[in-house]
């Protein structure tokens, strides 16, 4: 079948029956034009609701053509205002799956006479989703009896991790920000190894001084929290003895 032409025969002829078939033909190089870009993947379609009949049709796969009943019956529902419908899912015969979208046509005094419809196939991309995540993910996690020893895979990781967990890029990143992911450097004892300072700047992309001026102040707060700790903690007890 020509991709450009619904059916060999008009389709005003094809439809032709006891009640008066709306004139849709106006909206055929918009559905030509539709179907063109998306061939042979889209299948196009015209509706007349008048007479619930296939006005035209292009990249037929569902092996419908012009003159077939649509089956959209006269639902009131298929009446009102909305001017779109969807994206909804359908299914081909052969289990395809097809992804769907209808915009209502209209005469010259508003009435809604048709609809048009696309269908798109989705198997083709839903196997390819399909190798693609085959691909992307890993069947079993990092061994680490080959990466347990491996700094900078394991500033890598950390990196990774605190960047989505913050939904930030490395650029993006403020001083707080900053504070938090070398906070999680210093949990992971990385500034102990060999050369995990200059490792650690370069992956934050700040200089080696500004990494030990955010470290100091962690490690002084730290030290500040646990100078602090046991002094609550006997004024709680004390409280707690006089009650």
């Amino acid at each position: 079948m020509d991709m450009h032409s619904p059916s060999s025969k008009s389709p005003a002829k094809a439809i032709s029956a006891a009640k008066a078939a709306p004139d849709l033909s106006a909206y055929f190089s918009t559905t030509q034009a539709i179907a063109a870009l998306l061939h042979p993947h889209a299948e196009v379609v015209v509706h007349d609701m008048i007479n619930d009949r296939i006005a035209g049709i292009w990249n037929a796969f569902s092996s419908r053509k012009v003159g077939d009943p649509s089956n959209l019956g006269q639902d009131a529902s298929l009446r009102t205002d909305e001017l779109v419908i969807g994206p909804y899912d359908k299914a081909e015969r052969d289990g395809r799956r097809l992804k769907s979208i209808s915009a209502a046509l209209r005469d010259d005094h508003g009435e809604r006479t048709g609809f048009l419809c696309i269908n798109l196939d989705m198997s083709k991309f839903d196997g390819a989703i399909e190798m693609l995540r085959a691909f992307a993910t890993t069947a079993t996690p990092m061994p680490d009896v080959l990466f347990k020893g491996d700094v900078r895979e394991q500033i890598n990781l950390i990196m990774r991790d605190e960047l989505v967990s913050l939904n930030r890029s490395v650029s993006s990143l403020t001083r707080e920000d900053r504070r938090q992911i070398i906070a999680r450097f210093e949990s992971a004892n990385i500034f102990q190894a060999r050369n995990g300072v200059p490792m650690v700047a370069t992956a934050l992309g700040i200089g080696r001084a500004n990494l030990y001026n955010i470290l100091r102040s962690l490690r002084e707060d730290g030290a500040k929290a646990a100078e602090e700790a046991p002094v609550k903690k006997s004024r709680t007890t004390r409280t707690k003895s006089k009650s």
